[in-house]
């Protein structure tokens, strides 16, 4: 069986079309995807998100565990509710999952708090290889299953989210800065998203979180599925582990690159030595984008043909509601330009090669 979350009864309600995602009955959408990904465009959108895995790190190793565990660097996290984006990586150098960790506590203090945010579909074996990455650091993981999570993202999701909250909690969400959060009262609030636009994700206790996602929805918060999510963050350039990035595959593949703190070279993080060899050798292929102009849609795993260098494979396409074309990220030769073929049906239809993300606050960004 499924799992739910707390607001599942309140989806249905609501009219959700409810599917199997990671093992969690999530709604795809409440009607029209299109609608749904246009509202978060141009006004605002929520999403329950609570189907993500929250862990908590604390000890006196926290920090170090993390600086050993994560591609990236938490030693950079330098104020408090900050956030980081980065890659958990094996000793090839590929990519176990993607994630962002908060810094919980003040920063460089004894025994910091740390938050992490992995995917729900990876939870199991993420947590049997933090754990087992843990045994040599004085450090607790504790999950956090009690708490919710919501997205609110669009132009107006902050100015609209305020409006049912409390004027302390509204002062805390004025003083964020992009990728930053806060504690209040049982409650986290991030200025954080996977959509390319500004907006919350907020972690609510799962006694709280069917009222808070009433009182959205009657400020006029549209509710959203997980198919707009996902056309959402494609326009934005924002990988799908399982989709655009794996544990066959390095974040050096992935467009992940900017995730990798190479300094200090002192810090040995799991996968330093195999993305530093790859990088040495020259890395044989890059994650870009795709932009078809003509009627079509592009898919996951239909072939991409490069002329003079071989062939690579769209990840992941669908079509583009804000452009409307069709886009896609894919996997190509490392020396492709700024054209190649698609493979659809046997037919080689050109593309246009471009780099991420499509879309950004609902403009166009690439050329």
């Amino acid at each position: 069986m499924a799992k739910k979350t707390a607001l599942y009864d309140l989806h249905q309600s609501m009219g959700a079309k409810m599917v199997d995602f990671g093992g969690w009955d999530m709604p795809i959408n409440y009607g029209s995807q299109i609608e749904e990904h246009n509202k978060v465009r141009q006004a605002s959108g929520m999403f329950d998100v609570s189907h993500m895995t929250i862990v908590d790190v604390t000890g006196a190793d926290a920090a170090d565990y993390l600086r050993r565990l994560l591609a990236n660097d938490v030693a950079r996290l330098t104020v408090k509710g900050k956030a980081m984006y980065s890659g958990m990586l094996n000793d090839n150098g590929y990519v176990i999952d993607d994630l962002i960790v908060y810094l919980m506590s003040e920063p460089h203090v004894s025994g910091e708090w740390f938050r992490v945010v992995v995917n729900c579909a990876t939870r199991d074996k993420d947590l049997r290889w933090m754990a087992e990455q843990a045994a040599r650091f004085d450090v607790a993981l504790t999950e956090r299953p009690e708490l919710a999570m919501v997205a609110v993202q669009g132009p107006e999701a902050i100015a609209l989210t305020k409006t049912v909250l409390s004027e302390f909690r509204q002062r805390l969400i004025d003083g964020l800065d992009v990728f930053q959060g806060c504690e209040s009262e049982g409650w986290f609030i991030a200025r954080t998203g996977y959509t390319g636009e500004d907006g919350l994700e907020i972690m609510v206790p799962d006694d709280e979180v069917v009222a808070f996602w009433q009182a959205l929805a009657d400020a006029g918060v549209s509710p959203c599925g997980l198919g707009a999510r996902d056309t959402l963050r494609l326009e934005a350039g924002m990988n799908l582990y399982g989709s655009d990035m794996d544990e066959t595959v390095t974040p050096l593949q992935s467009a992940m690159g900017w995730t990798i703190a190479w300094e200090p070279e002192t810090r040995q993080f799991i996968g330093r030595e195999a993305l530093e060899a790859q990088k040495s050798a020259g890395v044989p292929n890059k994650l870009v984008g795709l932009v078809l102009e003509q009627r079509g849609i592009l898919r996951g795993h239909q072939k991409v043909i490069v002329e003079g260098l071989g062939e690579g494979e769209i990840t992941s396409g669908s079509f583009s509601p804000t452009l409307n074309v069709s886009i896609a990220l894919a996997r190509v030769p490392a020396g492709t330009g700024a054209e190649a073929m698609v493979d659809m049906r046997g037919k080689q239809v050109p593309v246009k090669v471009v780099r991420p993300p499509f879309v950004r606050h609902g403009k166009k960004v690439f050329s």
